[in-house]
């Protein structure tokens, strides 16, 4: 199968580039406007293949493409892929803009192709586990950012949207109402609160942006268990007093407690086989919408 990843960026280098040219049966294309990105990239991953523009790329007959650039380029990157009979993968999200995203979702069902979204949350073994341990009845998500505000809509989509699709993932039932409380200094959204409420099940996302620290905290209550994720890596199971700790071995590489060996093989899988991803675009559009949403009752 051939595969373009444009866009050669931090999480492409950090994520993508390595878990790809790891993979057999694989032959990869470069694609990036940035020459001597792409020379010393490509040479560093012995890649043959490399080209400047979407123009080029798809003039390679790749089969599918990863779009990890920069988020306001995903939209015009992403179309002109799809119009051009690619399947896609998208770094969330697909774009800032609701309509936008909405033309996406519409352009891969009328054109057939495959178009899923990087929630990499979704993949990650110790958040999956936690759905192993019965539905939730209440859950907690914490995303903090050392002093980092930002304006609503780009807190909100661009960063926030991972705490809204976990949340969504690990309730596993449909949201059924969203409150929302927040605090704005000088044009500039410092922290947000969101519920999501579901059928038997109320889940809190979290995110200060004008923390002391970066970290990322789940909590997961069913039954009379609490599960407590910390930095998507370790577990401790709590059961009245007792307390138990679950956490990774020593060798296990980082991208796969990430979540994104399994994200990937899980979408060339769909393009070979010609399967529905999970999530779906139009899970994915749910996500964005809801997000849209919560945009909606801050601005």
């Amino acid at each position: 199968m051939k595969i373009g990843l444009i866009g050669l960026g931090d999480i492409s280098k950090k994520a993508y580039l390595p878990v790809l040219s790891e993979k057999e049966g694989i032959e990869l294309v470069l694609c990036t406007r940035n020459a001597e990105t792409l020379n010393a990239l490509a040479t560093k991953y012995r890649i043959q293949e490399k080209v400047h523009s979407v123009e080029e790329l798809i003039a390679t007959n790749i089969d599918a493409a990863f779009v990890s650039t920069a988020t306001e380029a995903h939209f015009e990157i992403t179309e002109k892929l799809l119009q051009n009979g690619i399947n896609v993968y998208i770094d969330k999200p697909i774009s800032l803009s609701i309509h936008e995203t909405e033309r996406i979702v519409q352009l891969a069902k009328e054109r057939g192709k495959i178009a899923m979204v990087g929630f990499n949350r979704r993949f990650i073994p110790k958040v999956r586990e936690l759905k192993e341990q019965g539905k939730p009845s209440f859950l907690l998500i914490q995303k903090n950012r050392y002093a980092l505000p930002d304006y609503a809509r780009r807190f909100v989509v661009e960063d926030f949207i991972h705490v809204v699709d976990t949340l969504r993932f690990l309730m596993d039932t449909e949201v059924q109402d969203v409150k929302v409380q927040y605090l704005i200094k000088d044009d500039m959204l410092h922290h947000l609160v969101v519920q999501l409420i579901g059928e038997e099940c109320t889940s809190v996302g979290i995110m200060n942006r004008d923390g002391g620290v970066t970290e990322e905290i789940i909590e997961y209550s069913a039954g009379h268990h609490k599960y407590v994720v910390n930095s998507l890596v370790e577990t401790t199971h709590y059961h009245n007093k007792e307390v138990s700790l679950s956490s990774f071995g020593d060798w296990e590489p980082t991208l796969y407690k990430r979540g994104f060996y399994d994200l990937v093989d899980h979408f060339i899988d769909c393009v070979e086989n010609g399967k529905t991803p999970d999530p779906s675009i139009e899970d994915s559009l749910v996500t964005h919408e809801i997000c849209e949403r919560i945009v909606g009752m801050i601005e």
